[in-house]
């Protein structure tokens, strides 16, 4: 947050922030739009106000067995209709995912001490380099330009690996999209994190014709590659049709870069600079799927084949129990929207509300008319609909679910980042602390409303929760301002509910020694 004086945007800045924006985006972008951003990163952006940690039974709600066959059941109707598709961010690259061995190689070539913990992932990477599904892939092209990766090992040559493993001098790791790294072996053969998502898909989200629809976000650099390897990845199911779609995230939502002054900042050449506005940029492309009930999951959230039946059926569970709540919903809705709605059929709805959506009606609802009462339920079911997989808090950085404030002072269930919290009061930080669950990113989202209609998806976002964070370019700071993301301030208007997950469903591989674990290793 920016507590200090605001300062109103000059008319002077707003035009020289168009004049930057005029080589990079096509048609330009209002004015306005343009001075927010500046002036945002001078007032900064309010901290989200916890009201207390989300947890069974408050929040969170767990399947219970009894429950499972039907809520299966209406999944795998579903999706013989083809209502199911999935939607990947994949265009995050592997560069922190070999942060440590960029350290290291950085230490190689002009020396320098690693710190302690990149030293030991470092030491433990080198020590199992054999088990790695890429090992084969580097011993060729080692071999391919003279040089022989056993004798390299043995030496303990940390620096002629390294170079071949992570720069353009080899296999170019570094650069690449994470989705085309090698990440699990099988036998002579490895998948790549594109080929576990496909895999996964044949499994839970094919239609009665063999239909299975994917979506994958992707950068221009490595559309073509990307297109190229999941062409050979699809051509090993010949018994099944592929719908997979591409998108990149669009340029218009990049956001400027201020100094540490809260001026423009311009590059060497004194060009404005722009930076990607986070994930939560990709709000359009979720939208511009033109989807009707959408897996959402990481790209690097995968395991081999060995590792996911609980994966399966979790899927079909949160699946599932998104088709029975937009059921319900569209006919609260409908009942709703019938003029001759009864003080009945109200009072149910009202019921419904309450209890399965854990919305909080204001005290005088009783008093209201009808029709009053009709407009605000309304108000509340007409949305996009989010069921959120949960799993225990074991220490993983990142999001988790909690209660937050609305801007009618009801709580609301909502999925936080600690970068959202207030770090500087005692009782945020505490109850920040208390989560007991944690945001694995494992989203089924219904985005039609009760017509068939596609919601318009940015028409349900919360503004005032994107963050601003300190980078740097060219030797410079800098500062850089995310959109809200994707699955936390974007979808903040949507209808939540949060479903304990089993632990084994979350796998992600944020080092290359994620890779190590029992869950990745065949």
């Amino acid at each position: 947050m920016n507590n200090g004086k605001v300062h109103m945007t000059t008319e002077n800045e707003i035009r020289e922030i168009e004049n930057g924006l005029k080589d990079i985006i096509d048609g330009g972008l209002p004015s306005t739009a343009l001075a927010k951003q500046v002036q945002r990163f001078r007032i900064g952006f309010p901290a989200t106000k916890l009201e207390r940690a989300c947890t069974l039974g408050d929040g969170i709600y767990r399947i219970k067995p009894e429950d499972k066959e039907e809520l299966i059941d209406m999944f795998e109707e579903a999706a013989r209709e083809g209502r199911f598709a999935k939607f990947v961010p994949a265009s995050g690259a592997a560069t922190r995912m070999f942060k440590h061995l960029l350290a290291k190689l950085n230490c190689e070539r002009c020396g320098g001490e690693l710190e302690e913990k990149d030293a030991e992932l470092v030491d433990t990477f080198m020590a199992l380099l054999p088990v790695f599904p890429f090992y084969a892939d580097l011993q060729k092209v080692m071999a391919d330009d003279g040089a022989d990766l056993e004798e390299s090992y043995a030496a303990q040559d940390y620096t002629v690996i390294l170079e071949y493993l992570l720069t353009d001098k080899g296999l170019n790791y570094a650069s690449l999209p994470k989705g085309l790294i090698p990440f699990h072996n099988y036998g002579s053969k490895y998948r790549t994190p594109f080929e576990e998502h496909i895999a996964e898909s044949v499994e839970y989200i094919k239609d009665n014709q063999g239909k299975i629809k994917l979506h994958f976000t992707v950068t221009p650099k490595h559309k073509d590659a990307i297109r190229a390897h999941v062409d050979e990845v699809v051509a090993k199911y010949p018994d099944y049709r592929f719908d997979i779609t591409f998108s990149e995230q669009s340029r218009k939502s990049d956001t400027v870069a201020v100094d540490m002054n809260n001026e423009v900042f311009r590059t060497d050449d004194n060009k404005i600079l722009f930076r990607p506005a986070g994930h939560g940029a990709l709000l359009t492309n979720l939208h511009n799927m033109r989807g009707d009930l959408v897996f959402l999951k990481n790209i690097d959230n995968v395991v081999p084949d060995k590792a996911k039946t609980d994966t399966f059926e979790y899927k079909k569970l949160l699946g599932g129990l998104l088709v029975q709540l937009q059921a319900d919903i569209f006919e609260c809705i409908n009942m709703l929207e019938n003029h001759n709605r009864s003080d009945f059929e109200v009072a149910a709805v009202a019921i419904f509300v309450v209890s399965r959506l854990q919305v909080k009606l204001p005290d005088n609802f009783a008093e209201l008319s009808i029709v009053d009462k009709s407009t605000l339920l309304l108000s509340h079911l007409s949305k996009p609909v989010r069921v959120c997989g949960m799993v225990k808090n074991e220490g993983e950085p990142g999001g988790g679910p909690f209660w937050v404030n609305g801007p009618d002072d009801f709580p609301t269930p909502q999925i936080v980042e600690k970068s959202q919290v207030d770090m500087n009061d005692p009782e945020q930080v505490e109850i920040l602390n208390s989560a007991t669950h944690f945001n694995p990113v494992d989203l089924v989202c219904g985005v039609r409303n009760h017509r068939g209609e596609r919601f318009s998806l940015m028409n349900f976002t919360d503004p005032e929760t994107g963050f601003i964070s300190e980078k740097s370019k060219d030797g410079r700071k800098l500062k850089a301002m995310e959109l809200p993301g994707l699955w936390n301030g974007s979808m903040a208007d949507w209808i939540t509910v949060f479903v304990e997950v089993p632990l084994s469903t979350f796998s992600p591989v944020k080092t290359v020694n994620d890779l190590l674990k029992e869950d990745h290793r065949m």
